[in-house]
């Protein structure tokens, strides 16, 4: 029995529907017409026995099979990505394209900034994640370099250091601390903070020199951004912390 070729149509439409979540969205990601990807999906599914999708309600939910499927075609497709935005770069006169992840931007703008003065017919493409995605995607090498608060120790990665910076300690300009003309760590004892959530590399390193210091404080809030952080604050909750060049001026603040 021959293996039936394979139209790398009917793999794209397979892989824009688990990008996309359903058929219907894949086929505007693609341009297409519902029934056209969802026939290419019906293809593969009776061409090769298999089944990509289980439908479960109005949900489509990838099979075990489909998920390693989806695997092999993310690889193609970041593959055709590359070697298109090579031709597009040889059409247009750059030389390559540069792929940095980030924690924020705050670091990573001005270094890029430099960059593109050095070498202006590179182009930049940035992400901005929390450290786990930034690590993941230079595993993955989706991105060629990324910068995070903190070394990583796997044989894969390469890091180097770049600079040291402080943190700072800021609140809302009402707070009893903020009338202080200076502020010790051991005023900061008993104090509410707003922090964000755990994993952070920021709230690791304030709470390792609270603990090395036997400073206890209060975490009466969690949150999920430097910026969610820093308006938690200003809204009068209570303290924040931030690394220095990721604070950002605002009338109802003060660094302590």
């Amino acid at each position: 029995m021959s293996i039936p070729e394979l139209p790398s149509a009917e793999l794209r439409a397979f892989d824009a529907t688990v990008r996309a979540g359903s058929v219907s969205a894949g086929a505007r990601l693609l341009g297409l017409r519902q029934p056209t990807v969802s026939a290419h999906i019906a293809s593969i599914e009776r061409a090769y026995n298999v089944q990509l999708f289980h439908r479960v309600g109005g949900r489509l939910e990838l099979s075990e099979f489909g998920r390693t499927l989806h695997e092999a075609t993310s690889q193609t497709r970041r593959g055709e990505e590359q070697a298109h935005e090579l031709l597009v770069g040889a059409r247009s006169g750059y030389e390559g394209v540069l792929r940095l992840g980030a924690i924020g931007p705050y670091n990573a703008l001005p270094i890029l900034a430099k960059f593109r003065k050095a070498h202006p017919r590179i182009r930049l493409r940035v992400f901005i994640g929390d450290s786990v995605t930034v690590l993941e995607r230079v595993r993955a090498r989706e991105d060629e370099i990324g910068m995070l608060l903190h070394a990583v120790d796997d044989p894969q990665i390469y890091c180097v250091g770049f600079r040291r910076q402080p943190l700072i300690v800021f609140a809302h300009r009402a707070h009893p601390l903020a009338a202080k003309p200076s502020v010790l760590l051991r005023d900061l004892a008993n104090q509410e903070f707003v922090m964000r959530e755990e994993g952070s590399q920021t709230r690791r390193v304030f709470e390792a020199a609270l603990s090395a210091a036997e400073i206890k404080v209060k975490t009466s809030l969690e949150i999920g951004s430097r910026e969610a952080v820093r308006e938690a604050v200003a809204q009068g909750f209570v303290l924040g912390v931030v690394a220095r060049t990721a604070f950002v001026p605002d009338e109802r603040l003060t660094v302590l």
